[in-house]
Order: C-alpha cells, then sequence, then structure tokens
C-alpha cells in the first residue's frame, strides 16, 4: 500500500516535470500581446489583402490568441520595410515582415539601399502559391500576346515602381517577345493601377493572378500571358518561357518566374528565438489547412498552398546562386527599386 502511494505520486511528479519540460521547450504564449504584420505595400493590393485575411484567422493557431494587426509601410518597392524588419524590428516574435516577393532580386543584384541578407531572416513559410500574369483591358482587340508586336500606339502598362511585379514582368515581356509596350511607373499602388485603366488612361498591368483575377472575371482585362504555372484556370493560357525563342531568354525568364514558387512569404527578423520560429512555423501550417481562412482567402483569389519556411529558404539560395551569366543578362533590364 505505501508503495503503492509512493509510486503514485512519483508518476506524478514525473507527470508535472514532463509538462514543465514541454512547455519549456516548445511552448510559447502570445496571451494579452499583439502580433503586428509588417506588409512593406499600400492597402488595397493583393499584399495587404493577403495579410488582413491572416491577421483574422492567425491568432487562433498561436498560443495564447494573440491579436494580429497589419502595419503597412510602402516605399521603395518593399525595401523600406525588409530594411525596418532587418534593422529595426525586435526580434520577439510580435513583427512578421510579408513584403515584395521580388525583394531576393534586389539582393542577387546588389540593389543600393537594400540592407538585409534574405539568408539570415527566419523564414516561417507561405501559404499562397503565385503566377503572374499579362493582362490588357478586354475592350483592346489583340487576343494573343504576339499580336502586341505590332500595337500601334504602343499599349500603356501601368506599374509602381521598378522592382514590383507590375514592372519587372512587363519588362522582361517587352524585351524577349519584341512587344511594343511603354511602361508607365509611379502609381502609389494597385488600386490607382486599376482605377487608371477603368478610365482607359492605361492599356494593361501584369501582377499576381490572384490580384488580378476580380478583374477579369468581371471583364476589365483580359490575360495574354502567364509565368509558368499548373493553375488549371491559367490552363489555356500560354506561358512565357515556352514563347521566347532563345535559350538564353528562356533562363532569365524561368529565373524571373522562381520566386512565384515561394508565393508571399512570411518572415521573422534575424535573431528570432527558436522556439518562437518553431511556434510560428506550425501556427501556419494549421492556418494552410484552416477551413475558413481557407474560403475567406480563395474568395478574395488566392491560391491556397502551404509552403514550409525551410522550402523557401532552399528557394532563396537557389536564386543567389544563379550562374553569373544568367544573373548579367538579368541584371541588364531588371532594375529593382530605383
Amino acid at each position: 500500500m505505501v508503495w503503492g502511494r509512493r509510486i503514485g505520486a512519483l508518476v506524478t511528479v514525473a507527470a508535472v516535470l514532463s509538462a514543465f519540460a514541454g512547455s519549456a521547450l516548445g511552448q510559447v504564449s502570445f496571451a494579452g500581446k499583439t502580433v503586428v504584420i509588417l506588409v512593406g505595400n499600400p492597402p488595397g493590393g493583393g499584399y495587404d489583402r493577403l495579410g488582413r485575411v491572416v491577421a483574422r484567422h492567425l491568432g487562433r493557431h498561436l498560443a495564447g490568441n494573440p491579436t494580429v494587426v497589419v502595419q503597412n509601410m510602402p516605399g521603395a518597392a518593399g525595401v523600406v520595410a525588409a530594411n525596418h524588419l532587418y534593422h529595426v524590428a525586435r526580434p520577439d516574435g510580435l513583427t512578421l515582415g510579408l513584403f515584395n516577393q521580388n525583394m531576393v532580386f534586389g539582393q542577387l543584384l546588389e540593389v543600393e539601399g537594400l540592407r538585409a541578407d534574405m539568408r539570415r531572416w527566419q523564414w516561417v513559410g507561405s501559404v499562397t502559391r503565385e503566377t503572374d500574369v499579362f493582362t490588357i483591358r478586354a475592350d483592346l482587340p489583340y487576343r494573343h500576346v504576339l499580336d502586341l508586336r505590332r500595337a500601334e500606339p504602343p499599349l500603356a502598362i501601368g506599374a509602381t515602381a521598378p522592382g514590383s511585379g507590375s514592372y519587372d514582368f512587363p519588362l522582361v515581356l517587352k524585351a524577349f517577345l519584341k512587344l511594343n509596350v511603354r511602361i508607365v511607373s509611379g502609381y502609389p499602388g494597385r488600386s490607382d493601377i486599376m482605377l487608371a485603366i477603368e478610365r482607359r488612361e492605361l492599356d494593361g498591368v501584369a501582377g499576381s493572378w490572384s490580384s488580378m483575377k476580380p478583374f477579369a472575371q468581371r471583364g476589365l482585362v483580359r490575360v495574354l500571358v502567364k509565368t509558368p504555372s499548373d493553375n488549371p484556370e491559367l490552363r489555356d493560357v500560354p506561358s512565357d518561357v515556352d514563347l521566347a525563342a532563345e535559350p538564353t531568354h528562356k533562363a532569365v525568364l524561368q529565373l524571373h518566374a522562381v520566386p512565384n514558387r515561394i508565393g508571399r512569404p512570411f518572415v521573422l527578423p534575424p535573431g528570432a528565438p527558436a522556439d518562437v520560429v518553431r511556434a510560428y512555423r506550425e501556427a501556419f501550417r494549421k492556418l494552410a489547412d484552416d477551413p475558413a481562412f481557407r474560403a475567406e482567402a480563395e474568395r478574395l483569389g488566392f491560391e491556397v498552398v502551404y509552403t514550409s519556411g525551410e522550402q523557401c529558404l532552399r528557394i532563396v539560395e537557389e536564386v543567389l546562386a544563379s550562374p553569373p551569366g544568367v544573373v548579367r543578362i538579368f541584371k541588364s533590364f531588371f532594375r529593382f527599386g530605383e
């Protein structure tokens, strides 16, 4: 009887110690805290919409169910937000970064002003996959992207700034497919460009399919070409790589499309504690399977596909290890954040 009580007490103590050890080693509580999603784009665009839908659902997948809010910090195609996350934001797990997926090109091309090494960020992961598309106003007569070689006058394509998808995709298409287009940059965000298209001040725009899908569905724009993708909604749209004639052009276009494989990734500052990184990675894995999140994200046009933080980092390293010859050609027309 005495031995039974002693064994029972030992089992109880062991259970308590085990629970405490598990908590100390892997459990991070966000109770009573506020998590900020730092979006490097202005309100109204695809990054902002994704940040806000994630903010509405992420809290319940983090221990303690914290409040999650979005803070927009636009500027220089996301460079302002990237530098802030890297050098200013505290690595305490309360600030997540979400900005231009092409930021890795800024590092590849050693853009002045970018003071962040993508390899040192703590990559949380992505819950979307992207495909870039090039669209023109649906009332224009051109049905195939190569028809734009004979467009007169040149089509005016709206863009925010070099380094954004709205700028660099038309730029590579113009260079390699010989399209007669001119890029009109300087618009604050996607909503401003779409308004200009509505007014017929612009003829087209490029961007992610998730951003352009609502406008294509209501007949404002027509999709003419895409980056390589197996998205069934775009099965009848030709890819830029297939249309390019030169092998080096194909290689550059394939490099340009690499960031789409990580969609719109979330990152933590360098130095974020390992247990915090694990907590976020697990939360995003669960978020991708959350029926409520999936329904809302898909309703907004996002293709929900989970990519782990480890996979995101491998893709970034792949870009930064690109062959010098391909990088030289890429750099000859690609100007990030200028």
